[in-house]
């Protein structure tokens, strides 16, 4: 079994400004249309095991939801598939709009 990290919004914010991460936000379409991370696909968690292909497995990868629970879960299960680095992003986007980071209107 392999495991997954948990990381702040701090530390993801350093890594998405050198670009050394890929986002994928798990909440449900109607979340995601309240906002997203910059820079961030949306891949729900409900679709998240037919859609591995859409995860670029040669570089890390966190995910995030509302609070933290539902990317916990996709970054567990990715690790287990053995993809590569997974992280959560501890928090979810509650944590990133409480350090006063942007969110923007989905493309």
């Amino acid at each position: 079994m392999y495991g997954f990290k948990e990381v702040d919004a701090e530390q993801l914010k350093a890594w998405l400004d050198q670009g050394e991460v890929q986002l994928i936000d798990v909440r449900t379409p109607a979340e995601v249309a309240r906002g997203i991370i910059p820079g961030a696909r949306a891949l729900p968690l409900a679709v998240l095991p037919m859609s591995l292909d859409q995860v670029d497995k040669s570089r890390p990868v966190v995910f995030y939801c509302l609070s933290g629970a539902r990317s916990a879960q996709a970054a567990a299960f990715v690790a287990n598939q053995g993809l590569g680095e997974a992280a959560s992003l501890r928090g979810g986007i509650n944590a990133w709009m409480r350090h006063g980071f942007p969110v923007v209107a989905p493309q």
